[in-house]
């Protein structure tokens, strides 16, 4: 079995490979994934542009959706583990281990709690929830007026700590990129929020 430091000469040889997955990937590109996960983020394929009005590619989704392998390892390293969900188009990191954090249950049943509320009144006003994802449908400003409005929603919100109610509430899913906002009076889901909200409603009507 050899010592440490003869493994690290042999490593450094002529004759050892001398590229790696990091020679491809900008460590400027790399640090902006790494920031966007420690905010509590998602990274989705398609973002909202404000300055254009429409979605966009998200270069961060692109670079982990190419290098996959890569930073599937390098999250492993650092004790986390790098989810692809093809189905809703996004990329989350979890924690290796079986032991959630308090904070990450408390920030996934938070999350919970405004989807259901969204997806409540959505679902009560004889639309679709598919149309919450839509940029052209989502919340429009009377929709948002209404859940501002709602008394039994407010007091469900401040249960999970969101004292300002669901103004606070749609700021905390928008720093997650589960929802963006399409103007001053209009809101969505991103394809993850909807991804989310879709999973609850089955859950619900399973359980």
């Amino acid at each position: 079995m050899p010592e440490f430091s003869e493994t690290v000469e042999l490593e450094s040889s002529p004759e050892a490979p001398k590229s790696s997955s990091f020679d491809g990937i900008l460590p400027a590109h790399s640090a902006a994934v790494y920031r966007e996960f420690q905010t509590g983020r998602v990274i989705v394929r398609d973002v909202w542009d404000n300055n254009r009005s429409e979605l966009r590619a998200n270069p961060l989704y692109n670079l982990l959706y190419n290098h996959l392998s890569h930073f599937r390892t390098f999250y492993e390293h650092l004790g986390s583990e790098l989810v692809f969900n093809e189905t809703g188009a996004f990329f989350f990191l979890k924690e290796s281990s079986d032991d959630e954090s308090e904070e990450h249950d408390e920030n996934a049943f938070r999350v919970q709690v405004v989807l259901l509320l969204i997806g409540r009144y959505f679902a009560r006003s004889g639309r679709d929830l598919e149309y919450l994802g839509r940029a052209d449908a989502g919340l429009n400003g009377q929709d948002l007026s209404a859940l501002a409005a709602d008394e039994e929603y407010q007091d469900i919100l401040r249960a999970a700590r969101f004292e300002k109610g669901m103004t606070e509430a749609l700021d905390y899913l928008e720093k997650r990129n589960l929802l963006f906002r399409a103007g001053a009076d209009r809101c969505f889901l991103s394809s993850a929020g909807l991804y989310f909200l879709n999973e609850l409603v089955r859950e619900y009507e399973q359980g």
